[in-house]
């Protein structure tokens, strides 16, 4: 057995629960729609789904309100980031250390924002490969599939507008029919709406100073690159899973248009549209920032080690360390205070003797 078999092994072994999960997802929103509807009909496995769809975006709202949260901490903390850029432009090593220091300090976290896109793409692989293989019948993913035989066939021939659900555009064998005119029209709808969402972002949602230079042009780039290979991809997969890509994409949509009116990035468009609306409501949009950007970094805990110098009533100083040490003044008989220290800290042998 190669090496290659044994990360193979490894690989599904990893990615057996998320098909389970996906498998017994389709199965439960299946049966409920199956109560009032045809169980082999196409628009059945299709609202099966798309209800699919909306439940995992849905699990995974809080990540994309992390994220965001994460994104504009790291808007605000930008203009520090080009001074160190600046500082330490020559040295590469010295900027990625200053830049982590800074991180740290602010308490932001850059990995944040690629949670959700992470999180998300082995979800879309196990949904992709148990509706793949189980509308064409051939070594069916998931155990709730596998498990049952007819629900299996239910998904392999169901069609919608005379076109299987386990149909895809290639290859050509029967000719240019209704499967392969639907798997276009899909195809084609998920790439328009992926290029309106990208252009819609660059638009309204990115600072005058990021559409310019090298980045920009990538980011342009892009605009149009990402289209064109989703479309292309589009080609081979099944149906079902072109509509998955549909919903998530329409969802996608108005989840960005409801942050980019709400919650825009500072320095943008839509920004100085929002705290003119702001204002007209009464509210500071200065201070709705602030928090915002607050929610964003992870304060970073005070040292033990840190010591404050306290001075008490006589002109005494009183040395106390923050979360270590608590200082308390008390009054004795003679009506002298006397400062009583908990938790001391430690002295060495050499030290005690001197004294």
């Amino acid at each position: 057995m190669g090496i290659g078999d044994s990360l193979g092994k490894i690989g599904s072994a990893i990615m057996q629960p998320l098909y389970w999960a996906v498998s017994g997802l389709i199965v439960l929103f299946h049966k409920l729609f199956s109560f009032f509807m045809n169980p082999d009909s196409g628009l059945t496995w299709t609202l099966a789904i798309v209800l699919l769809t909306c439940f995992i975006r849905l699990l995974m709202m809080p990540l994309y309100a992390k994220q965001l949260n994460s994104s504009r901490a790291m808007q605000s903390i930008q203009p520090k980031v080009e001074e160190l850029q600046k500082k330490y432009g020559s040295d590469r090593e010295r900027l990625g250390q200053e830049t982590m220091k800074l991180y740290n300090e602010e308490g932001v976290n850059p990995a944040s924002s690629c949670l959700p896109l992470l999180i998300q793409l082995p979800i879309f692989w196990a949904l992709f490969r148990v509706l793949s293989s189980a509308a064409s019948d051939r070594n069916v993913h998931g155990y709730w599939l596998q498990r049952s035989p007819e629900i299996t066939a239910s998904l392999s021939h169901a069609d919608l507008f005379g076109a299987k659900l386990s149909g895809t555009f290639w290859p050509l064998t029967g000719g240019f029919g209704a499967t392969q005119g639907f798997a276009l029209a899909l195809a084609i709808l998920m790439t328009g709406l992926m290029f309106v969402q990208q252009l819609h972002m660059l638009k309204r949602n990115m600072p005058p100073a990021a559409q310019t230079g090298p980045m920009a042009q990538q980011q342009k780039m892009m605009l149009y690159m990402f289209p064109l290979m989703y479309l292309f991809g589009g080609m081979a997969m099944p149906i079902g899973v072109l509509l998955y890509w549909l919903a998530t994409n329409i969802w996608t949509m108005a989840q960005q248009y409801v942050i980019i009116r709400n919650y825009p990035t500072p320095g943008t468009p839509a920004y100085i549209e929002w705290e003119e609306r702001m204002k007209e409501q009464g509210k500071d949009p200065r201070e709705i920032e602030r928090a915002r950007q607050n929610r964003g970094r992870k304060h970073p805990r005070a040292s033990n080690k840190t010591a404050q110098a306290k001075t008490d009533e006589n002109g005494r100083t009183v040395v106390s360390r923050q979360s270590t040490q608590r200082t308390t003044v008390r009054r004795d008989d003679s009506d002298r205070q006397t400062v009583v220290r908990r938790q001391p800290s430690r002295q060495t042998r050499a030290t005690r003797k001197k004294k």
